[in-house]
Order: C-alpha cells, then structure tokens, then sequence
C-alpha cells in the first residue's frame, strides 16, 4: 500500500510538472472573457515573452475590400498586445484563388507602409470555413527581451 501511494503521488507529481512547461502563455480573442475559442479550441492571439502568434484572419472575398477587412481584423489582433504592422516579422497567407491575391496585393501592401515581413503565401483548396477564400496569420515582435 506504502509503495502504491508513493507511485501515485510520483505519477501525479510528474503529469503536474509536464504540464508547468515555464512558458507563460497570455490570451486575446476577440474579447471573449474566456480569451479563447473553445468550440474550435484556438486563441486569436498567444503572447510567449515578446513575440504574438496571430490566428489567421478570413474573407470570403479577395478584393480590394475582403483584403481590407482581413487586415483590419489582424490590426486588431495587433493592437491587442500594442502592436502595429511594423512589429510583424513573418506572414502566412493561405488563399484558394493566388492570382486574384497577386492583382490585389496594393490593398495588403498600405498595411506595411513599405516595412514588409518574411512572408509565404499558399493557393489551397479550401480554408477551415468553407466559403473563407483568404486567411492571414502572422508572428509579430514586441520591443524589449
């Protein structure tokens, strides 16, 4: 019995320090008061030290306007950690139409104001939302660390 407590009391010693990982994670979702989605079971924004791990934000249009309100979302994201497009240091663009993104790069590019980040662009066959047709997630740097 002695020895059955002792491993049990190891057992749960060790799940408690697997999950205790040392990194402080801060949550951002959309004001959400629970700071996460937990129907699809993601957070909008993950703040580790000084970086932003930004989720992707969707349109369902690749115009000029779909490509604005994208971005727009993602500024929000930004903003709510004190960020701007400038702190972004790498971009994911996932779209099921590429050359209807490359006509319509301008309205993405005025985000940047010249300060582009590493980026990859993908064409898909479709998104997590069905009708989305262009999702964008970024890494972004916040001074200091």
């Amino acid at each position: 019995m002695k020895y059955t407590v002792l491993l049990l009391l190891l057992f749960v010693n060790s799940a408690l320090l697997a999950q205790d990982n040392g990194i402080v994670k801060e949550k951002w979702h959309w004001d959400n008061k629970l700071k996460q989605d937990t129907t699809a079971g993601y957070a909008q924004v993950v703040k580790v030290g000084n970086v932003l791990y930004i989720s992707g934000a969707v349109s369902t249009e690749i115009t000029p306007g779909g490509i604005t309100q994208v971005y727009r979302a993602l500024e929000r994201s930004l903003k709510s950690f004190g960020a701007t497009f400038q702190n972004v240091v790498k971009e994911n663009l996932y779209t099921t139409d590429i050359e209807a993104m490359k006509r319509n790069n301008n309205s993405r590019k005025v985000f940047y104001k010249n300060d582009f980040p590493a980026a990859t662009w993908v064409q898909v066959s479709r998104l997590y939302m069905p009708e989305a047709k262009l999702e964008v997630e970024l890494v972004a740097h916040l001074p200091g660390n």
